[in-house]
């Protein structure tokens, strides 16, 4: 496990005083690598927070060019950066940030050709892609390796965040078989929802790599921001599913 620099106990001198995490999470982090994939409005965010915390590995997968439409939730763009690559802009920020971190940026987004790649680079997989394809190609690959994901999805004022588990938990076809066929590639979203999903899928993501807290494995958080409501749901494991059926916490049979 990395050793801490005096520069790096400084920087993360406060979350280390958190009961349960400590020097000892902080090193957990520097060692460990997370991949996000698209980092918009929420996924963007998520990586910022990752950085932030001191995470030493980040893997990131955004396709595309910014657009002024970008703006009102991508927070890692700037007006100065429409027409130029997204994974660009992305990659600069986040080293502005935390020089320290490692960035392994793609100018792609997840498909079935990259996903088992991308994938085997990472401890944990935060997904905030838009796409079901994306979603499920990614949710294929992670099964498969055994890795943890962050799920977390945003639609107007409301928010869903849960953590899959391979082999304990329900996977994401569990819950959604097939792509919805009312779903569209533009939604209504607010930024500062987006911001909300992406720091709880942050944390998530960090309770898995540090052994911190009790991570939303199998349990679905819902929130409905314009009237502050929360709910729990509880993920069931479909025995039939295409992906994750005879997956155990032992392993693939």
């Amino acid at each position: 496990m990395s050793e801490l620099t005096d520069e790096e106990l400084a920087t993360y001198e406060w979350q280390t005083w958190i009961p349960g995490f400590g020097v000892e999470g902080q090193r957990k982090l520097k060692s460990a690598s997370v991949l996000v994939s698209r980092c918009g409005g929420l996924g963007g965010t998520v990586a910022y927070q990752l950085a932030a915390a001191g995470v030493g590995k980040l893997i990131l997968a955004h396709a595309g060019n910014v657009k002024p439409s970008d703006l009102n939730r991508q927070l890692l763009q700037t007006h100065a950066d429409i027409g130029k690559p997204r994974i660009e802009s992305i990659a600069r920020r986040l080293k502005d940030l935390n020089p320290r971190v490692e960035i392994v940026a793609h100018d792609e987004n997840v498909s079935e050709q990259n996903a088992p790649q991308l994938v085997s680079q990472a401890d944990v997989i935060v997904d905030a892609a838009p796409m079901f394809e994306e979603r499920f190609a990614l949710n294929r690959a992670a099964v498969r390796q055994r890795k943890p994901i962050v799920e977390c999805a945003v639609y107007g004022m409301d928010l869903q965040v849960t953590t899959v588990i391979p082999g304990r938990t329900a996977c994401l076809q569990c819950v959604v078989p097939t792509v919805p066929p009312e779903w569209k590639r533009q939604f209504p979203v607010l930024g500062a929802v987006s911001g909300v999903a992406a720091c709880l899928g942050a944390v998530e993501a960090i309770k898995l790599l540090t052994g911190l807290g009790k991570p939303l494995a199998g349990v679905q958080l819902l929130m409905s921001l314009d009237t502050q409501q929360t709910r729990h749901l509880k993920l069931r494991r479909d025995p039939r599913c295409p992906v994750c059926a005879g997956c155990n916490a032992e392993g693939r049979p």
